[in-house]
């Protein structure tokens, strides 16, 4: 019933993420069919194919596949470098993480059901992927890197986009292990413990997590962090930090589903937006203490 109630907090993640970004995914796509077609064909091409397959898979609801295919086109429009190839660019942390979430999710279905957490046979809802994706595409947008360069904020502007997408890994990593921690947690982690307290409580608790789905969050995470650094030629710099706030964000996941999830003052969506919001965040003021050297 609380769940329910709380339902106005997925359609607000939803609000705040898709017509921000879908606005932008337009302006950009006409930008970039003047200045380089090619560019927009790739980026356009690969975010709705990646669509139609998650949708075909039944990974995602029709609504859920196109909202990832915003956010998909947006991540890669901002990530453009040249010269231009398609997989230098977000579509690479993007994939991995849906096929890490894909792999975790099927994982011991059936004892999940038996558990009564599995995924709905339709897929994830467009909420769930905005809550999921929604704030890396909103930190590293274009839109956000102009209004960010324009500020006068940063002593070199050119390092904008490279601190903006570094952050906008850490969410994408954070994204993975959530997922990937408690998928794998509820088949292999045994009977796991309360962040708050460490009291012993049943599999699929808010706030719950074991040792083999921690582990298992954090290697997601790392591989997250370092397909996109390498991708995106960010160097070691850009992989350790955005590492170290998807592991973060995922502590707070927990942390969150511990206290305000099980109160019912925040439901899944808002969680899982809210815990991406602070790996961005953590990977930023870490990038604030560290030197950054930039994009080679």
């Amino acid at each position: 019933m609380s769940q329910i109630k709380l339902a106005w907090q997925s359609k607000f993640v939803l609000l705040v993420v898709l017509p921000f970004v879908a606005a932008s995914v337009v302006l950009q796509a006409h930008w970039w069919a003047v200045q380089d077609a090619a560019v927009a064909i790739w980026t356009v091409g690969l975010s709705l194919m990646l669509a139609l397959i998650t949708w075909q898979l039944r990974a995602a609801t029709p609504a859920a596949a196109f909202t990832g295919a915003v956010i998909t086109a947006s991540l890669m429009f901002s990530t453009v470098i040249f010269p231009y190839k398609p997989w230098q660019t977000a579509l690479v942390p993007v994939l991995v993480v849906f096929v890490l979430s894909s792999i975790a999710t099927r994982m011991g279905r059936e004892q999940k059901k038996r558990l009564g957490t599995a995924e709905k046979k339709g897929g994830r809802a467009a909420s769930q992927v905005a809550a999921n994706l929604g704030f890396a595409a909103l930190v590293s947008d274009g839109m956000t890197q102009s209004w960010l360069t324009g500020t006068g904020w940063f002593p070199h502007p050119s390092l904008v986009p490279g601190l903006l997408f570094a952050a906008g890994l850490a969410a994408l990593a954070e994204a993975a292990a959530d997922t990937v921690s408690s998928e794998v947690g509820q088949v292999l982690g045994g009977r796991p413990r309360m962040i708050t307290s460490l009291h012993s409580v049943e599999a699929g608790t808010d706030g719950a997590i074991s040792l083999a789905g921690t582990a298992a969050g954090v290697i997601a995470a790392g591989i997250v962090a370092l397909t996109g650094g390498l991708a995106l030629r960010g160097g070691l710099t850009m992989i350790v930090i955005s590492w170290a706030g998807g592991v973060f964000g995922l502590f707070f996941d927990s942390l969150l589903g511990a206290t305000l999830e099980q109160r019912s003052r925040l439901n899944n969506d808002a969680v899982n937006f809210l815990s991406t919001a602070s790996a961005a965040a953590f990977s930023l003021v870490l990038l604030a203490i560290v030197p950054y050297p930039g994009v080679n």
